[in-house]
């Protein structure tokens, strides 16, 4: 079980669930120390098991992670999303867990619209017949409103997300995360302990200043056992809309992500082109696979989407030889 430290925890904690809580020499003067001592913080949270039941009729829960905030992660989860129900046999839905920049909305096309409850639960938000979504940004009286919360009352933000949402019957759930490893990844894994992670995508621009947070990103995954889907190189070349022609925007001073997935042994999904298009589809609310699906961003998406797809399938990560380029 993952070792849960509280936020107002001294350095070396052992952590909530460990048999030190509240006995190691890091719990003196610690406010938590004589509840972790009695044990009854170790008691398992009945949420984890309602989570796991609410979530039995999705089929594939993906996280997507980032090390660095801007290099486009919700963008790449949104077009994802759009490339999976581009198969209208395939139902979608979209979890945006990025509670102070939960941009999604705008993404995605929905950003004047408001979450409804029923006797089920919350009902997300459809874009498709066949991909919905549920963001915090529904949730705020302005897009304005700036979200200035603590860790406890995130965290039970995304219990209530996965607790309360009535997603129906879903091939495939795309989380997108906050930039980082804080405490909303801890919690999302811990939250689906029992329903079931198929992996996590990774995204990231190729600057070595972004690959050094990639590198926390992966070894976070490592620690909690999350498998690794593969690494998106996001923004990787200019295309030029006219006439097609790529510049690198962004040279590797090292190996680049296709070198660092090498070395860390992760997949590489491929690369995604810096594309006006994308910046274009993004503020206005449009799919890019759906609007200009002869695009190389589009392409692109498509060419990862199958990838992802053949994980989460066959459980079988992509290889070296059929992901670089």
């Amino acid at each position: 079980m993952m070792e849960v430290v509280p936020e107002n925890a001294p350095e070396h904690c052992p952590g909530t669930q460990s048999e030190d809580a509240g006995k190691a020499s890091a719990c003196a003067g610690c406010p938590n120390q004589t509840i972790c001592a009695s044990g009854q913080i170790k008691e398992p949270d009945p949420d984890i098991a309602k989570i796991a039941e609410c979530l039995s009729h999705v089929k594939h829960k993906i996280l997507v992670f980032s090390g660095k905030g801007g290099v486009g992660k919700s963008t790449v989860t949104a077009n994802l999303g759009f490339s999976l129900s581009s198969n209208p046999e395939q139902e979608v839905g979209i979890l945006d867990i990025d509670i102070c920049g939960p941009s999604m909305p705008r993404i995605m096309g929905v950003m004047n619209e408001q979450v409804h409850s029923s006797g089920y639960g919350w009902s997300p938000i459809y874009v498709e017949d066949n991909l919905s979504i549920m963001s915090p940004g529904f949730l705020l009286s302005s897009p304005k409103d700036a979200v200035i919360w603590r860790g406890a009352k995130k965290n039970g933000l995304i219990k209530q997300f996965l607790r309360d949402v009535d997603w129906g019957e879903l091939d495939y759930l795309l989380i997108d995360t906050p930039p980082g490893t804080s405490d909303e990844h801890l919690s999302i894994v811990n939250f689906l302990s029992k329903a079931g992670i198929d992996g996590a995508v990774i995204v990231t621009t190729p600057q070595e200043v972004a690959l050094l947070d990639v590198r926390k990103e992966i070894n976070f995954c490592k620690k909690l056992n999350l498998p690794i889907i593969g690494i998106i190189e996001n923004m990787s070349k200019l295309v030029c809309p006219k006439c097609q022609h790529t510049s690198i925007i962004f040279p590797p001073t090292a190996k680049g992500v296709a070198g660092m997935a090498r070395e860390m042994q992760v997949p590489y999904l491929g690369d995604i082109p810096l594309d006006p298009l994308v910046g274009k589809c993004g503020d206005n609310g449009k799919s890019l696979p759906h609007t200009f699906p002869t695009s190389p961003s589009a392409i692109a998406y498509k060419n990862i989407t199958e990838k992802v797809q053949k994980f989460c399938l066959n459980n079988v990560a992509p290889t070296s030889e059929d992901t670089i380029n």
